[in-house]
């Protein structure tokens, strides 16, 4: 099971960016993915989710209406929009993913509205997003 996370680069402030996940060793059917930032002496901190099979989405209030998280099924791999980027959001993303397959609830659901780390098996390496000037 890997997660593979790329995209990250230097941005100004204003631009815009798109992260991938691709999956590996596993297929995402059953699984909630989601990203994560970490800034430098700040904790790790859920940006988006989405419900690889239902496809439904999960966005931080700070990111809303300027991220887009999607799904390739073909491809195995989930991706990250950011649009209107700001300094404070450097940071390094890792992508992650939770099985949450339940037939009693929707499990997808929750793990991707409470985006616990705990409930996150498999971590990517993380990718540097630098936002500056």
């Amino acid at each position: 099971v890997q997660l593979q996370a790329s995209g990250g680069g230097l941005v100004q402030p204003g631009g815009s960016l798109r992260l991938s996940c691709a999956a590996s060793g596993f297929t995402l059917d059953n699984y909630a993915i989601g990203w994560f930032r970490q800034a430098p002496g700040k904790e790790r901190e859920g940006v988006s989710c989405i419900s690889f099979r239902d496809g439904d989405t999960y966005y931080a209030d700070s990111v809303k209406d300027r991220v887009t998280i999607s799904r390739d099924n073909a491809k195995n791999t989930v991706y990250l929009q950011m649009n209107s980027l700001k300094p404070e959001e450097t940071a390094v993303y890792y992508c992650a993913a939770g099985y949450c397959r339940d037939d009693r609830y929707d499990r997808c659901m929750v793990v991707c509205r409470e985006r616990a780390k705990a409930e996150f098996g498999s971590w990517g390496q993380g990718t540097l997003v630098t936002v500056s000037s």
